[in-house]
């Protein structure tokens, strides 16, 4: 596996474990709808967050959060509408559905994440 794809496994990791840790139920990880994949799909409370999760090793380019564009938000909402449709009966309760990025950088052998909720919006 190429180095940048073992970065990105490795930010996923980073983010489910820091999500559990602040009181978010994992329902599903990459999952895929056409040409989408939500990275994580998570619920706390009365919100179910559509998680995408970007590492970098630098920012000499730009912050993680920058990397999430346009088309990417379009194929989110496009996923995220079928996964509701298709697990519709498993929700209970009417949820409010939050489109997050965690923001994933490594820094020497550490790693930094920061979760920015409410990151855009769907329309």
């Amino acid at each position: 596996m190429a180095e940048h794809n073992e970065l990105g496994k490795k930010g996923e990791e980073l983010a489910v474990e820091y999500l559990r840790e602040n009181g978010y139920k994992i329902l599903d990880r990459n999952w895929l709808f056409q040409k989408a994949e939500i990275d994580i799909i998570a619920q706390k409370d009365n919100f179910l967050a559509v998680i995408e999760v970007k590492t970098r090793s630098s920012t000499d380019f730009g912050l993680p959060q920058d990397f999430v564009k346009q088309k990417k938000i379009q194929l989110l909402v496009k996923a995220i509408n079928a996964y509701i449709n298709y697990r519709e009966k498993d929700f209970e309760e009417d949820l409010e559905i939050r489109f997050d990025i965690i923001a994933v950088q490594k820094k020497d052998e550490t790693f930094a994440i920061e979760h920015l909720t409410d990151a855009f919006y769907h329309f």
